[in-house]
């Protein structure tokens, strides 16, 4: 994905946007998680003060929380 930084939607919220989709489809799959700080800086090209927002977006809506040492989780929303 490539982000558009001149475009009216913040790069955060486009990078939030695409991991939600693959959370959606399946593509990270509940209960897995998701790729680290890092693979996200390789992949969007982006400080990880963004990416610390985007994330902060999807755990804001409850599609992801953090286990602490082991990285960010997809939520079982099966499981209720």
């Amino acid at each position: 994905m490539i982000i558009d930084r001149e475009g009216p939607v913040p790069p955060y919220r486009q990078i939030a946007d695409d991991l939600r989709r693959q959370i959606e489809d399946g593509t990270i799959p509940p209960g897995r998680r998701i790729p680290s700080m890092v693979e996200l800086e390789q992949t969007y090209g982006v400080a990880r003060d963004t990416l610390r927002k985007a994330t902060q977006v999807l755990k804001d809506e409850g599609l992801v929380e953090t286990v602490t040492g082991m990285g960010i989780f997809v939520v079982d929303r099966s499981i209720s």
